[in-house]
């Protein structure tokens, strides 16, 4: 989104399947503002839809990064920096800059969630 983020309906927001870090199964995601949309120190922010069985794959974002999963609908399987732990709608899960993380939907109802990246001042 090239231009600033004023408001959106998540109902009425166009997805992209993507194969999220080499995931198992396609998730669906939109970027919903990115660093240009907005006026703080924020890269971006995602909404995704997980399936039942999909995943995030485990991967690691830059030591300037942190980022933040907010678990709207549903359940799943957490794993950051070798622990693993369930999370559900309400959860609110930071992943550490430079640390390792990944999301799998162990639920039978899509897993929803917003992902939030900011940027660590210097």
């Amino acid at each position: 989104m090239g231009s600033r983020l004023d408001r959106c309906n998540l109902h009425e927001v166009p997805l992209t399947d993507v194969r999220a870090h080499g995931g198992e199964g396609r998730i669906r995601f939109a970027r919903l503002a990115d660093a240009a949309a907005l006026a703080g120190g924020c890269n971006f922010i995602d909404y995704a839809e997980l399936p039942p069985g999909a995943s995030i794959g485990r991967h690691r974002h830059a030591d300037d990064q942190e980022e933040l999963y907010l678990v709207l609908e549903g359940e799943g399987r957490m794993w950051r920096q070798g622990e693993t732990f369930a999370v559900r709608a309400g959860d609110l899960v930071r992943n550490p800059p430079g640390g390792e993380h990944g999301l799998e939907n162990t639920g039978a109802a899509p897993l929803r969630l917003f992902v939030v990246e900011l940027r660590i001042a210097p």
